[in-house]
């Protein structure tokens, strides 16, 4: 079989240019080198040819000079509220298959209200919530303190420290004007969630009728969920602050990540179970991370869906999980590959998890979007 040709998307977190006045943690969702590097070797090792793509103002003609098979995509974007969705709408305009989720899924995931509005009319549980666009409109009335706020968009914890809990109507409106100047853009309230924190990651596809993936590591229904993660951020001089940017990056070998979870059963399997509804209800594709906080009632409320979860070899929440679970870097990363591979009706490397099943859909040709 023939190597695949792979171009690796990605945002270098040093080659982004920020301005004087971008708040410090503005760079949080972009990539390092390590990761990179990690996951070019593991597709290496899974066979593949790899051509190294920066996803910056130059992409297009990087793409249709070197012209891969397929994308693996990583990028963030380099700005707009919806810059996740850039590059796959670049890879499709170009008839380039690619990783993960399309367009309107990363919009909707980026923008925490979107998704929120999407899991509520789809009857997930979320907590009530307001977005202030200018600062000043009236608070709803079924938001009671204390409420906790952040930026609408964005991921990594960006804009989340100590402030975001506030308690009275001075101190919120005082903390979403401040967003609102130093993040340009608006502020997402949410009633406050007092109970543990957890994070599901998962990869698959809804199987269509007569389809079976690898039984034993795909469900009957075509997801791989790993187990539940929670974060303990208390070995940290910062325990008790919200996870932050700070804590997720700084200080992310220094925390403790209990996974699975210590939860009974039946809660874990309410997660899981939610993460893929969540996952579903937005168009999510091959991989995701979905973030959960326990209600004063000890129900799980979703927060927020990453659709594009960070894949740093050694710290990344969906890594952890996935090494838990019994799944090494390597396998999880051409997993992700071979369920686009799949999805596109394209070959996959025969000895991946999904090998072995033939392509249901033989009218998915390649390089038409699936």
């Amino acid at each position: 079989m023939e190597p695949l040709h792979v171009g690796l998307v990605f945002n270098l977190k040093h080659h982004v240019q920020v301005s004087p006045d971008t708040p410090p943690d503005a760079l949080a969702e972009y990539d390092t080198e390590v990761t990179v590097n990690a996951i070019k070797e593991a597709l290496e090792a899974g066979g593949h040819r790899i051509t190294l793509l920066e996803a910056d103002e130059s992409l297009w003609d990087a793409l249709r000079a070197a012209r891969p098979d397929i994308c693996f995509n990583i990028a963030e974007g380099l700005r707009g509220d919806a810059r996740e969705s850039h590059v796959p709408a670049i890879l499709e305009m170009l008839a380039i298959p690619y990783t993960g989720s399309k367009v309107l899924a990363h919009a909707l995931s980026l923008n925490k209200a979107a998704a929120k509005r999407v899991w509520r009319d789809a009857g997930l549980p979320t907590a009530p919530f307001q977005v202030f666009a200018r600062g000043d409109e009236p608070l709803a009335p079924e938001l009671e303190f204390p409420l906790f706020v952040k930026p609408v968009q964005e991921g990594s914890g960006m804009g989340i420290d100590e402030g975001s809990v506030v308690r009275d109507r001075p101190a919120l409106y005082e903390r979403v004007r401040w967003l609102i100047a130093r993040y340009r853009q608006p502020a997402l309230v949410e009633a406050y969630l007092p109970g543990r924190e957890f994070t599901v990651g998962l990869v698959g596809n809804r199987l269509r009728g007569g389809e079976r993936r690898r039984p034993g590591f795909y469900d009957a229904e075509g997801f791989h969920v790993f187990p539940v993660l929670e974060i303990d951020v208390s070995p940290v001089s910062e325990a008790g602050t919200p996870y932050s940017s700070y804590l997720k990056t700084d200080k992310a070998l220094d925390l403790n990540y209990l996974c699975p979870a210590p939860i009974d059963a039946a809660l874990a399997e309410q997660l899981q179970r939610l993460a893929v509804q969540a996952f579903e209800v937005l168009g999510g594709l091959d991989v995701a991370r979905v973030d959960f906080r326990l209600d004063a009632a000890g129900r799980p409320m979703l927060m927020e869906i990453n659709t594009l979860p960070g894949l740093n070899p050694t710290y990344s929440d969906i890594v952890i999980a996935a090494r838990a679970g019994g799944v090494d870097y390597t396998t999880l990363i051409n997993e992700i590959l071979n369920l686009a591979l799949e999805r596109y009706g394209m070959a996959f490397a025969v000895g991946h998890p999904s090998a072995g099943r033939l392509p249901s859909d033989s009218s998915v040709a390649k390089g038409k979007p699936g």
